[in-house]
């Protein structure tokens, strides 16, 4: 088995179909293959062999789609990372997994600090100048387009995709061949992908959600797919209709946004299917979809240690706010802390297991061992499952507030605060307190043209949830911290919180 029979199957079957489409250049399926072909030979020129690792440090551009599959082909490992790293975010990854080569661009080589990466032989340059390293297209011209991936074990990883780093330095989460093959072949069913979609990529594909549940499903159903640069609420609705694009996928705040832009000038009647993962939705946003589009936006669950597919509402019966019931071969339960598990109704942590969970974090078997336990891999998520077997995320374990030994949970608050009818995005977050442990607040964005004080949102949430519940501060903000992927980036929030607090206690009274 090897991922990137995906593309080989698109050219045997589908040769001249339109594979991928990127600002106005298309690539047939059999282009799409011969390309990476290319890259598959150029690594072998320059020594790379099975099981080395190759970086991609891309933004969303063919190159990195190519790439990525011309890496798989010859059995080396994709190693992603985010276009947003610095320079010692950079080296830290790339002395991680001791790349041998990487694959970037003119702009972003400016973050490789080569002088300092003693295990780094080669660096491609695919957009752009070659100040620093070597034209890909360059090399790509001299190889032959001709080669076949080579088969590889179901356990031989395959991609490694680093986390966030919430919690301390980036951890690698090492996908196999067989993890990312399990996963792609649910998402086809449980979505129904076929070879006549067309889908709307531009969330990123250093992340698992682009990389798998969307290329690499897409490619193995042999769809079409547009691809974008990043998230831009204009030019999403005007690429939907120009291009017919029948299935969308998104995380919540992409749905938000949406919803706060008028879309009366665009036709987005193709859509046949809204997708969203990676962070809870809000019920209130799925209902206010539902009622000005009148289609329902679907739900996965999962993580990058998932290679993200875990749950999937639903093929069969469609349950509001839940993220649904096991895909196939994968099981779910909610375990307390002692992991034992619990009734249907109770709340505890998430735990995985299946095909799709990650061999584990690369060279990092204590990490590892914290997190997968007799096979069942702990998700950190807080959630509950009802009697038919459906599940529903309460929130992340490190987002949780302890507000006097009361545990707070921020998407029930965020949910409140949504259903108020000036309210665009928010984020709920705990900050120190010096009696209470922390105290609830909420960063508000209002909708354009709306005005609201901190004591009509208190009041708000006064008539719907418990006192201990209640935002004890609010901010009205302009934006909120988010990554790439579009997840708002509550570490930040919690930093900035904790470090005014000990201004504050350090200040003289």
């Amino acid at each position: 088995m090897n991922i990137a029979h995906n593309v080989e199957r698109g050219r045997r079957y589908f040769p001249n179909k339109t594979a991928l489409i990127f600002e106005g250049k298309s690539f047939t399926y059999k282009q799409l293959d011969e390309m990476a072909n290319r890259v598959a030979n150029t690594l072998r020129g320059l020594g790379i062999e099975r099981g080395q690792r190759v970086a991609l440090f891309l933004p969303n551009i063919p190159e990195f789609v190519i790439s990525y599959l011309g890496i798989l082909k010859i059995g080396a490992i994709a190693v992603s990372l985010n276009v947003m790293l610095k320079k010692n975010e950079v080296k830290f990854i790339l002395d991680d997994c001791s790349a041998k080569a990487l694959i970037t661009t003119d702009s972003l080589s400016e973050n490789v600090p080569d002088s300092e990466l003693p295990e780094l032989k080669h660096i491609l340059i695919a957009e752009g100048e070659a100040r620093k390293g070597i034209s890909l297209e360059q090399l790509m011209s001299s190889a032959s387009p001709n080669a076949l991936a080579i088969e590889m074990e179901r356990d031989e990883p395959a991609a490694i995709v680093y986390t966030s780093g919430t919690t301390g330095f980036p951890k690698g989460a090492t996908l196999s061949h067989g993890n990312v093959i399990s996963n792609i072949y649910s998402k086809n069913r449980c979505c129904r992908m076929q070879p006549e979609d067309r889908f709307l990529l531009y969330l990123p594909l250093f992340h698992c959600f682009g990389q798998n549940a969307i290329l690499n499903a897409g490619l193995n159903a042999c769809a079409t797919i547009i691809l974008q640069r990043r998230f831009e609420p204009e030019q999403v609705l005007k690429t939907i209709a120009t291009h017919g694009v029948t299935m969308f996928f998104g995380v919540p705040t992409v749905f938000i946004k949406l919803l706060n832009t008028n879309t009366s000038d665009y036709d987005l009647s193709s859509v046949r299917y809204y997708f969203s993962a990676a962070a809870p939705m809000p019920v209130e946003v799925i209902q206010r979809w539902q009622s000005k589009h009148g289609m329902i936006i679907y739900e996965g669950y999962g993580l990058t240690e998932t290679s993200p597919f875990s749950s999937y509402n639903h093929d069969l019966k469609y349950k509001l706010g839940s993220i649904g019931s096991p895909i196939e071969n994968v099981e779910m339960k909610i375990v307390n802390l002692d992991g034992e598990s619990v009734q249907p109704g109770e709340i505890g942590e998430i735990v995985v297991r299946g095909p799709n969970v990650m061999l584990g974090y690369w060279n990092r078997p204590n990490e590892t061992a914290q997190v997968i336990k007799n096979g069942w891999f702990h998700t950190g998520d807080i959630g509950r499952m009802d009697e038919d077997g459906y599940f529903y995320i309460i929130d992340r374990l490190k987002d949780m507030i302890n507000v006097s030994g009361f545990k707070v949970y921020p998407t029930e608050v965020e949910n409140v605060i949504y259903q108020h009818p000036a309210v665009a995005e928010c984020a709920v977050y705990g900050v120190p307190h010096p009696v209470k442990g922390e105290i609830v607040k909420a960063n508000i964005l209002l909708k354009p043209g709306e005005a609201l004080a901190q004591e009509q949102i208190i009041a708000f949430c006064a008539q719907r949830i418990a006192a201990y519940k209640i935002p004890h501060s609010v901010e009205f903000i302009d934006s909120l911290p988010k990554n790439r992927t579009g997840k708002v980036l509550k570490k930040l929030l919690r930093e900035e919180a904790k470090q005014s607090f000990r201004s504050t206690e350090m200040t003289p009274r």
